[in-house]
């Protein structure tokens, strides 16, 4: 078939042009509507559930809020995880779901949980909402509202905030892409009532009369309508406060005298603001507004950055003179570094391609017929990835290697090339026809399309295990994978149809016979090659021996490279996270931030500006404290860098300036991989120490501990100590006697103590579209200090107003600051980020600390999460995909050459591929990541290519008739060496930009990149020098083989497999896996079937008869007759038949249980004579070692004059006895683990897992269960089958019935009336129905089989009954066996064994002593030793007594 495809490629240009040209087309339009992105989202499906309760402490929102819905989303299904946090006055719940689940799904059923449990929240606690569908990249642009210079008077931070929130943030919700807009920082502007506490006493008014009378002056209403004449007036009331003149003027009460009490006269009503939460300050100028736009879930980041830039573009030109929106972080930036990375390097390797093909091949035509595969490749994977919905960012291009998309056209070029060059029919012309070129062309990519198609669909095939990673490698390497796959695909239809026609119709006709730049460098590089290679086949073993000392010196390295995740995306920006003192209030936050900022910006030349995000947004997806800030820093292009030359030699800089801050700690970090750390383990730390338990102070404790031991660890830099403790707080504790006294509720007098402080709305103050609260609380002056809240006067039923301090204790304490809960259970987090080291010895070496240093109560544990949780859950998932990626390049080899030992010997190439990758990460320094794991998958995929070229070459001149090994591997090595150089240059040199770039980006693909470099340049080696060495090995004649080779290559297998111990299994585990495989039991269990099948066909008639006459049947006329007849036996027949088979069904049944029931036995006393001879070899183990020493010893008292030669020579005689025994136990072994290896039908050779040599029977040995047992149920069968037979057999003396129908012709005249005649021809036809019975009157073979079946059932009756017998006497036998071996087991674990030990001892000690002679010493041993071995025996034929009566009972 491919050939067909090619022939008709070249024989059809046009038609393959116009296909090229509507892939060209086609790929322009999608490459515009790709989209672009930095990076794959990598987090979790999440819904987050935000509740804002200004008035209710940390313990207070986790008991009445959090709790309350962590229990009621519990059982959504779907859920991973749920994580809480719980602070003063907020709530927010973190529910992760499964990557399967939709997002919009999951959000609905939160939504239908909140609505149920609203009930069981308090009104006054708070409402829960969801937060916006967005994700961890969905922070895409975020912008300040300042005064420009010379307008700071005119806008204060109130007005600025309004402009916020009324006229930019109200025009970007409209924007496509955007789920929501976050305000931060200014002031949210509120109409305040002030009340003064002295003007309330005076005017005997309370903050509820106050309360209550701005409810009910501050509303509009209406009265329908009136007809007047012709007209309708409609009625409305006007009654809504416009200004804080109408307010003022609101009547409270009238005093005794009638005169009215004003609003005024009570508070001042003026413009104020909401309590802050959170801040937001630019540059060290002070504070600012601003905001953050949150992108949908699942949208183009480009696109909805676009249309921001846009739309904030029009929101500019609406804002008023003197007010600037600035924008200090947009995702364009680090999406236009990313891609720009992918772009340079993705350019850069497509020119090393093309120069390494022109420079291979000699010929420019050929290389820019290879090359042009490249764009027109990545035009079909960019179509492919718009298809598919995968968007362009640095993973999904960043790991495109054109130099593997070209493989495929690389050999097929070059056969071409070659055929022209060497062919001899060529060798006297110098031109080609188009016809002879179009023939040529086709032949030699007929010939090399196999080799070509396969390698490319092996490299396909090694990525497909990538697509089954889940979770965020998944997420971040699945682009990836699809789109390699995408160009392959490409690539492979290209170099069927377009690399044949373009070859055909571009390549000159014209032949030269002279060498070409290209054919001297290889000549050049042909004579080191031939002589490298008769070396290697001279000495063969030292070539396989240096290969194997080198895997096992890279596997030595791979165990000390370290591990961590993904390395960090450099963004161009910092993130800084800083916090304070746990208490700080606002103030003091943005006081000591703007040190901070003023440090950084003066003394760091390559910030370009910083932003401080303090405390909360309004939007808090982010829920951080008032002593917490995000210090975002925007800085220079790198080139601009005047202070360092990396970002962590920066970031260590900036860390050291911030020292100089008292109370300040800052962690470094980038912004995007900040929030992907919070979103994905809630803690925005690189490793994260999670310590769970139930006592806050405890946990504290812990946390303190640990914090300290992590400071010890090297690479551990910006530690943070999660404080959950020491939030000073005026605590209210009431004095019921007091209160009772006083006839006050604890209700009322919360109300009073919230309004006061806190403020509550008492409705709405509409101006124009926009409105703002109508809040009532203390003014400013009446919220200072401690003595302020007990002063609080208080309104009692009796019109009286107590101050607060006589119902209540007032004082200040230290309360819990927040409590954050995972999966239900508290935890409390330290964290910290690693620099100048891997991840994982970080967290080896911190584990190690903790478990020696650290003891935890009971209920209190400690797991490390971040990054190194995702690196540990990634390795387990590359655990899998790469043995799967392994085994598919091994069957695609198999498949490719119809023979596994060539499969196997082109598969050695991966594990001296994988020496070069390894040693490429350690000389470059560099950790295992998952990126390199990726690296190590699609280097495996490719390493084998060369292999296949070569091997498919010697195999090509072995079936031209060449026999002697050698020559085929010089002349094969000689012919493909350019290909293979080539294959391997261009795969390997195209990585080459990606692994030295030093763009932003390139963290991420410098791993993957190095790998597959540095493990192709060794797989070259394996292709070139011990592949040959492995196929003479194979291929050699002679009968005599030199072993070295199989166990080089055994053991070069063995390695890259891992394979480092016998598997062990539990008894369980086994019979379930006989069950299954054991071909006995599969053939027995067929057998049924085969019955089943014969009932479906219950109606088993005879043949049909069908026949027809033809000549003088009637008369001298030749007339025609046909007929059809049909003979079958009564219903009765085939309803025994049917029942014979369906007794044999049963039978067959019973069988296959009967010899399940045998191999189970059989598999049970393998199993224990297994675990047996293991304690046997244990024992003669510790006695080896015995036994030595004292063969030594020996040695040395003969060697003094303290002995004589008998002791030695005893000495010696005892050692090399124990030897042999050892040794024959060891075969003993391994023939047992034959057995069983034959029994369950497994390729592997197992080893018995068992907590316990000695058997414990289930059940009492009831004799009752003979019944049930296999064997006799099989007889009774065997009854009741030949009582079947016997119905069978009678059923056939009933007669058979047959009907017929003829039809014919009379020919002549005929009368059918006795008087008149008629002329009947041919074609008047006669019919004849036909009714006959068979009756058996010659029955007697019939009586006889009857007579016959009769005596079976006689059989089968004595047949069990015999067995029955033999099984009650083989079970009275055991039960007397069984405590036989009971007393002995008895006396040797309760007297035998500790005898024996209590003489191995003794002897040993009075032999030290000089007391016994090394004679004495011996039989002492010996008979120690014979009670051990003799107590072996009796557990073994206890077992076997055990295992022989659960047979006979059926356990």
């Amino acid at each position: 078939m491919l050939n067909s495809i090619i022939r008709f490629s070249v024989r059809n240009k046009l038609i393959i042009g116009l296909f090229t040209l509507a892939l060209v087309v086609w790929g322009a339009i999608n490459l515009r509507q790709l989209p672009i992105d930095a990076l794959p989202d990598i987090t979790s499906n999440q819904v987050q559930i935000i509740t804002v309760s200004p008035s209710l402490a940390a313990p207070e929102v986790e008991r009445l809020i959090t709790f309350p819905l962590e229990q009621a989303n519990a059982n959504i299904p779907g859920i991973k995880e749920m994580r809480s946090i719980s602070r003063f006055g907020l709530s927010v719940v973190t529910v992760v779901f499964s990557d399967e689940t939709d997002i919009y799904w999951a959000r609905q059923q939160v939504s239908e949980r909140l609505g149920q449990v609203r009930t069981e929240i308090p009104a006054s606690a708070g409402n829960p909402e969801l937060a916006p569908a967005t994700t961890g990249l969905g922070e895409i642009y975020q912008y300040v509202l300042r005064p420009a210079k010379g307008y700071e008077s005119k806008y204060d931070l109130t007005e600025l905030r309004s402009m916020q929130d009324w006229i930019v943030r109200r025009q970007l919700l409209g924007t496509p892409g955007v789920a929501d807009v976050s305000s931060f920082g200014g002031y949210l502007k509120q109409y305040e009532i002030a009340v003064q506490p002295d003007r309330l006493k005076s005017m005997k008014v309370t903050i509820a009369d106050v309360f209550n009378a701005l409810e009910k002056n501050n509303q509009n209403s209406g009265g329908a309508y009136i007809e007047k004449g012709p007209t309708a007036l409609f009625i409305r009331t006007e009654g809504l406060a416009a200004t804080t003149g109408d307010l003022e003027k609101i009547v409270i009460r009238h005093t005794d005298t009638g005169i009215p009490v004003y609003l005024r006269d009570v508070a001042e009503v003026r413009i104020g603001h909401a309590i802050r939460y959170g801040a937001m300050t630019y540059k060290d100028q002070g504070e600012v507004a601003g905001a953050v736009v949150l992108m949908l879930k699942g949208a183009n980041a480009s696109a909805v950055i676009e249309n921001v830039k846009a739309r904030i573009n029009e929101i500019k030109k609406t804002l008023p003179e003197g007010v600037v929106l600035e924008t200090f972080y947009d995702r364009t930036k680090m999406v236009d570094n990313a891609i720009g990375t992918v772009k340079k390097n993705l350019l850069e390797g497509a020119l090393i391609v093309v120069f390494v093909l022109v420079l291979f091949l000699g010929n420019l035509r050929a290389g820019l017929i290879v090359a042009s595969v490249i764009p027109l490749a990545m035009l079909f994977a960019v179509s492919m990835m718009n298809l598919f919905g995968v968007s362009g960012n640095l993973m999904s291009l960043g790991a495109l290697d054109f130099g593997l998309i070209v493989d495929g056209a690389v050999i097929i070029v070059e056969a071409v090339l070659h055929r022209m060059v060497h062919d001899k029919r060529f060798s006297t012309l110098t031109s080609l026809t188009p016809a002879q070129l179009n023939d040529e062309v086709e032949s030699a990519a007929g010939k090399m399309m196999n080799s070509a198609v396969f390698g490319q669909i092996i490299i396909l095939i090694v990525y497909l295990p990538i697509l089954t990673l889940t979770g965020i490698e998944g997420k971040m390497f699945g682009p990836m994978a699809q789109t390699v796959s995408f160009a392959l695909i490409g690539a492979f239809l290209l170099s069927l149809t377009y690399v044949p026609m373009m070859s055909s119709l571009v390549l000159s006709k014209k032949i030269s016979h002279k060498d070409t730049w290209a054919d001297k460098m290889m000549n050049v590089l042909q004579r080191w090659y031939r002589r490298l290679l008769q070396k290697a086949l001279a000495f063969p073993k030292t070539v396989v021996s240096i290969s194997v000392i080198l895997f096992a010196m890279a596997f030595w390295l791979m165990s000390r490279l370290g591990g961590e995740f993904i390395p960090e995306l450099e963004e161009g920006d910092f993130a800084v996270d800083a916090r304070l003192l746990t208490g700080s209030s606002l103030t003091e936050t943005i006081h000591t931030t703007q040190k901070a900022v003023s440090i950084l910006q003066n003394r760091f030349p390559e910030v370009e500006k910083i932003v401080t995000r303090i405390g909360s947004s309004e939007i808090p997806t982010d829920p951080m404290p008032l002593e917490m800030t995000d210090i975002m820093i925007t800085l220079k292009p790198r080139a601009d860098w005047v202070s360092a030359s990396s970002f962590d030699e920066l970031a260590n800089k900036m860390s050291k300036a911030l020292e100089e801050v008292p109370g300040l700690t800052a962690g470094f970090q980038f912004p995007v991989q900040m929030r992907f750390n919070e979103l994905i383990s809630g803690a925005r730390q690189d490793i994260v120490c999670k310590i769970f338990g139930e006592n806050l102070d405890s946990l504290s404790a812990y946390a303190d501990r640990i914090g300290k031991l992590v400071g010890t660890v090297k690479g551990a830099a910006d530690i943070y100590i999660e404080t959950v403790t020491g939030l000073p707080q005026i605590v209210i504790n009431y004095n019921r006697d007091a209160m009772a006294h006083y006839q006050l509720d604890i209700a009322d007098v919360n109300q009073v103590v919230r309004t006061a402080f806190a403020g509550e709305s008492a409705g709405l103050i509409y101006e124009n579209e926009r409105r703002y609260d109508l809040v009532v609380r203390l003014q400013d002056e009446s919220r200072k200090d401690i003595n302020d809240v007990q002063q609080l006067l208080i309104p009692t039923p009796t019109g009286l107003q107590v101050p607060l301090y006589q119902v209540a204790t007032v004082e200040i304490k230290q309360g819990p600051n927040q409590v954050q809960r995972e999966n239900a259970q508290r935890r409390i987090i330290v964290g910290f980020n690693v620099r100048g080291r891997d991840v994982e010895s970080v967290v080896d070496e911190l584990s190690a600390k903790v478990n020696q240093q650290l003891k935890f109560s009971s209920g209190y544990y400690v797991k490390y999460g971040g990054q190194f949780e995702n690196l540990v859950e990634a390795k387990q998932r590359l655990s899998i995909a790469v043995p799967a990626a392994l085994l598919l390049i091994l069957l695609m080899l198999y498949f490719a050459f119809g023979s596994l030992k060539y499969g196997v010997l082109i598969f050695s190439a991966i594990p001296l591929s994988a020496i070069g990758g390894v040693l490429a990460l350690w000389m470059r320094g560099m950790p295992f990541s998952i990126s390199a794991g990726i690296g190590f998958i699609a280097l495996f995929g490719v390493a084998v290519l060369n292999g296949i070229v070569l091997i498919a070459e010697f195999n090509r001149l072995k079936k031209q008739g060449l026999k002697d090994v050698k020559f085929i591997i010089m002349e094969g090595t000689q012919i493909r060496l350019r290909p293979v150089l080539m294959t391997a240059a261009v795969a390997s040199l195209g990585f080459l930009p990606m692994a030295l770039s030093k763009s932003a980006g390139a963290e991420v693909q410098r791993p993957l990149a190095t790998v597959v470099i540095g493990g192709l340049i060794t797989a070259t080696f394996l292709t070139l020098v011990v592949l040959p060495v492995l196929y003479q090995w194979l291929e050699r004649k002679r009968k005599r083989r030199s072993p070295a080779a199989p166990a080089a290559l055994i053991l070069l297998l063995v390695c890259s497999q891992y394979a480092n111990a016998q598997e062990r299994m539990p008894l369980q585990q086994m019979l379930e896996q006989a069950h299954t495989n054991n071909l006995n039991i599969q053939a027995a269990r067929k057998e049924s079937v085969y019955w089943k099948q014969l009932q479906t066909g219950k109606f088993d008639p005879s043949k049909t008869q069908v026949g027809g006459e033809y000549g003088g049947l009637n008369s001298v006329k030749n007339d025609t007759r046909f007929f059809i007849n049909q003979s079958f036996s009564l219903p009765v027949v085939y309803q025994r038949q049917q029942a014979l088979y369906n007794m044999q069904e049963l039978a067959q049944q019973q069988l296959a249980d009967w010899k399940q029931a045998e191999l189970d036995r059989e598999i049970k006393k393998v199993f224990y004579q297994l675990a047996n001879w293991q304690e046997r070899r244990k024992l003669l183990q510790r006695l080896d070692s015995v036994y030595s020493r004292f063969q030594q010893s020996a040695a040395l008292r003969l060697k003094s004059g303290e002995s004589n030669i008998l002791e030695k020579t005893t000495a010696d005689a005892q050692l090399q006895q124990l030897n042999l025994q050892r040794q024959q136990l060891e075969t003993d072994i391994l023939i047992l683990q034959q057995r069983l290896q034959w029994l369950i039908n497994t390729d592997s050779l197992l080893l018995p897992a068992y907590s316990s040599l000695k058997m414990i029977p289930v059940v009492l040995f009831d004799s009752a269960a003979i019944a049930t047992h296999p064997q006799v149920r099989y007889a009774r069968s065997e009854i009741n089958t030949a009582a079947a037979q016997t119905a069978a057999e009678k059923a056939r003396l009933s007669p058979d019935i047959t009907l017929g129908y003829a039809n014919q012709s009379i020919i002549g005249y005929q009368s059918s009336d006795g008087v008149s005649q008629h002329y009947y021809g041919a074609g008047k036809r006669f019919h004849i129905v036909n009714l006959s019975l068979g009756i058996p009157i010659f029955n007697s073979a019939a009586k006889a089989r009857i007579r016959a079946s009769r005596v079976k059932e006689d059989i089968a009756r004595v047949t069990t009954a015999s067995v029955e017998q033999a099984i009650q006497s083989n079970l009275l036998q055991l039960q007397q066996e069984y405590r036989k071996q009971e007393l002995a087991l008895q006396y040797y674990e309760q007297t035998g064994l500790q005898q024996a030990e209590l003489i191995i001892n003794t002897s040993r000690l009075s032999f030290q002593n000089g007391e016994i002679s090394y004679l004495e010493w011996t039989a002492l041993m010996n008979n120690a030793v014979s009670i051990q071995l003799n107590y072996l025996d009796a557990v073994r034929q206890y077992n076997q007594t055990i295992i022989e009566l659960e047979y006979l009972t059926g356990k």
